[in-house]
């Protein structure tokens, strides 16, 4: 059942593909793009950051290697100069022991004499001609030499020059990710400070509520004080009729139509 179902959805992928042709894989890459994207922009900035930190790392190993390659080109340098040394050393000694028996074959002599040995002149010219043929060989192998090493002197100089420009490249790397983590720590000390304003104001409404109770209490607490001041107090003294009688005496003293309004005539037949 399941090798059907791989077959099936391999012949429908690949009609799919003969039928829609160029715009199916055009939907798929940006439908690929997209979900980078989308998942680039998902990750955190502290995440990034230290994938970046990695990424400069990784660049270390790299800049070891090229140091040893110049290392190793500086040595073989030093060793193909002595050789051209020593190959320049070696011509100027043929050269002049070419002329010298180009000199002493000039005297058209029969025997030559060299380091208590004698030669005949055909012995001489024979061995001169021998000489000047290892001399152009080796004059040619100098030449060939000094060529070689002024293009790795040449090659040298600019992997100097490389490796320069790569060390500048991650300090100035490494520079903008410190640029970019102070930003980040900025950005993430401002975005804390707003939400500790948002602490502030709900602090600020809880506080409005205690007072608010507060207030209310002291209400209540004075209210219940004038009740039991002018309503809850037991008169001790209990009235006489002499104060009766001379209530009744000033209030009949006084002035005609003063609080007139408030007799009640009282029928004793």
């Amino acid at each position: 059942m399941l090798k059907k179902m791989i077959l099936a959805g391999g012949a429908v992928a690949l009609l799919s593909s003969m039928t829609l042709g160029t715009p199916l894989f055009s939907y798929a890459r940006c439908g690929a793009s997209w979900l980078k994207n989308s998942a680039s922009d998902s990750m955190p900035l502290e995440w990034e950051l230290k994938r970046a930190r990695q990424m400069i790392a990784d660049l270390k190993p790299e800049i070891e290697t090229n140091a040893k390659r110049i290392a190793r080109e500086k040595v073989d340098l030093v060793h193909l100069k002595d050789q051209l040394s020593e190959t320049r050393e070696r011509l100027a000694k043929t050269q002049d022991d070419i002329e010298r028996l180009s000199s002493d074959l000039r005297g058209e002599k029969d025997y030559y004499t060299y380091a208590g040995r004698t030669y005949t002149s055909t012995q001489v010219k024979s061995d001169l001609g021998n000489r000047f043929k290892r001399f152009k060989t080796r004059q040619a192998t100098a030449e060939k030499l000094e060529q070689m090493l002024t293009a790795r002197e040449q090659s040298l100089n600019a992997a100097h020059a490389r490796m320069d420009a790569m060390l500048g490249a991650k300090r100035q790397l490494e520079v903008e990710v410190e640029n970019l983590q102070a930003r980040l720590g900025a950005l993430r000390v401002a975005q804390t400070t707003s939400e500790l304003n948002l602490d502030d104001s709900q602090l600020a409404r809880t506080r409005d509520l205690l007072d608010e109770i507060a207030t209310r209490i002291d209400v209540e607490e004075e209210t219940m004080s004038v009740d039991v001041e002018y309503f809850g107090e037991i008169d001790l003294n209990e009235p006489s009729e002499e104060d009766l009688l001379d209530e009744i005496t000033t209030y009949f003293n006084r002035p005609v139509g003063e609080h007139s309004e408030a007799l009640v005539s009282i029928q004793l037949d």
